[in-house]
């Protein structure tokens, strides 16, 4: 892949690598866990595939999960966005949603949102507000943050409400690139979408 300064920047959206609790299902909001040697390993084998990219910017959610991740694939010169923290939980902290379900059938964070946490609303509006600083920047962006709201930026991005991210599967330490298409309509597409050097897990 190669990078161009370009008014309209591709944002490569990176979820982090492995942790304990996304290798066991646990929704990982708040909870500040570090990579598992898998994930330190993933993170290093993003890193080779981002190697022929020259970023103007490198953003990275203040977890340490996205921190680890970040140094670990070379992306030298992060900075902390707050607004890249994942979905805030609140009482679903570090709950299955198989669990979650069982006192809740079919429960969606996408349409209903934690109690306690975010609403869906409250996820898009944060996405929103990133997005609309990064829209008009230049160079290639790199976005280091987690798998749910991975899923709510891209959504946005392209314009769909967030109940369409629960189509969005994300893999650790997997790459997702928003641009723009190259015409005069300059439409949002999304160009990649969970690329990973190896699989990874499915949880947030």
């Amino acid at each position: 892949m190669s990078s161009a300064q370009t008014p309209n920047p591709r944002l490569f959206l990176i979820r982090h690598g492995e942790t304990e609790w996304s290798l066991s299902g646990r929704h990982t909001g708040s909870t500040d866990l570090s990579l598992t040697p898998h994930g330190e390993e993933e993170a290093r084998a993003l890193g080779r595939l981002l190697a022929g990219v020259s970023f103007a910017r490198v953003l990275t959610s203040p977890k340490l999960r996205a921190r680890q991740t970040a140094e670990l694939a070379g992306l030298g010169g992060a900075e902390i966005e707050p607004d890249l923290a994942e979905w805030s939980y609140g009482d679903y902290e570090g709950r299955r949603s198989v669990d979650i379900w069982q006192e809740r059938p079919g429960w969606d964070i996408f349409r209903d949102g934690c109690p306690g946490g975010e609403t869906p609303d409250e996820a898009a509006s944060r996405a929103d507000r990133l997005l609309d600083r990064l829209v008009n920047s230049h160079g290639d962006i790199a976005l280091v943050s987690h798998g749910h709201f991975g899923r709510v930026l891209a959504v946005r991005w392209i314009g769909l409400t967030v109940s369409a991210g629960r189509h969005f599967a994300t893999r650790t330490a997997s790459l997702g690139i928003l641009a723009r298409e190259t015409n005069a309509l300059a439409a949002p597409v999304i160009t990649l979408w969970n690329e990973a050097p190896e699989h990874g897990s499915a949880g947030a």
